[in-house]
């Protein structure tokens, strides 16, 4: 997965404070939002789309919008507002279903695609329980941030992440996980902002953190977390555990990481 940096961006002044500075009210409120069991939701703030707490939603003026269903009305205007992005400090997660070409082929296209509405959903909550940013899915293939406006432990948060989602998943039972998973942590500078044009706006987060994130959890096996060392020494993780050194496409030195598992 490559993806190229954006030329600069529109109120960079706004996403630099905004980033660099979180809002205690938003943060809560996130959380807050992210109780509600409901999804989908905003991948911003968090408010719910479905159920009832869509229709309480609904009652304070958040819905869907209209240029982007995975944001709502809200924060959609905020993006058209202050179109742009800045660079960041953040920390990535890649999780990928391991043998899905081979899944595919074993069930019907609407189980394959039951498999994968239930993938996406487990991972949404995971990762808005801690505090992070769906990014986007590709196919059988999770991308999460998580940026420093919802609190400055986002390594940490993001290793959590990785460690619930493959317990979510099934990774710590008996009978074995009902969707197999390869995850990858990194943190380094990301750009971080709203992209497209008019009302159709979403965002993202690129640069060369977002590159070695995909191809560090291109190399994880089924129920194995590769978090490079500078995610691990972030996170506070012990120096202890196993390491492994990566070649990756596009890299001329090794990577180096080290590697988590769930106990069954």
């Amino acid at each position: 997965m490559t993806r190229s940096e954006p030329s600069g961006g529109r109120d960079e002044e706004f996403w630099r404070n905004y980033l660099s500075n979180p809002d205690s009210l938003q943060t809560v409120g996130r959380r807050l939002f992210s109780r509600i069991p409901a999804s989908p939701r905003c991948q911003l703030c968090a408010a719910p789309f479905a159920g009832a707490g869509g229709s309480l939603m609904r009652l304070i003026g958040k819905r869907p919008s209209d240029g982007n269903p995975n944001m709502c009305n809200t924060c959609q205007k905020v993006l058209i507002k202050h179109h742009g992005g800045a660079e960041v400090d953040g920390s990535m997660l890649f999780a990928d279903i391991r043998g899905s070409t081979a899944m595919a082929e074993r069930m019907s296209p609407g189980e394959f695609h039951a498999l994968l509405d239930r993938f996406y959903t487990t991972a949404s909550e995971t990762v808005f329980a801690h505090n992070g940013v769906v990014d986007k899915f590709v196919g059988d293939e999770l991308v999460a941030v998580f940026p420093p406006v919802y609190g400055d432990r986002h390594a940490e948060r993001a290793v959590e992440t990785a460690a619930a989602l493959l317990r979510a998943t099934g990774h710590a039972d008996p009978s074995g996980p009902w969707a197999p998973l390869g995850v990858g942590v990194h943190t380094g500078r990301v750009w971080f902002g709203a992209v497209g044009e008019g009302s159709h706006v979403e965002v993202t987060v690129v640069g060369d953190a977002v590159n070695t994130a995909a191809r560090i959890t291109a190399q994880a096996a089924t129920g194995e977390i590769l978090v490079s060392t500078d995610a691990a020494a972030a996170a506070g993780l012990d120096p202890a555990l196993e390491r492994r050194s990566l070649e990756l496409k596009g890299k001329e030195l090794a990577t180096e990481v080290v590697t988590l598992r769930v106990d069954r």
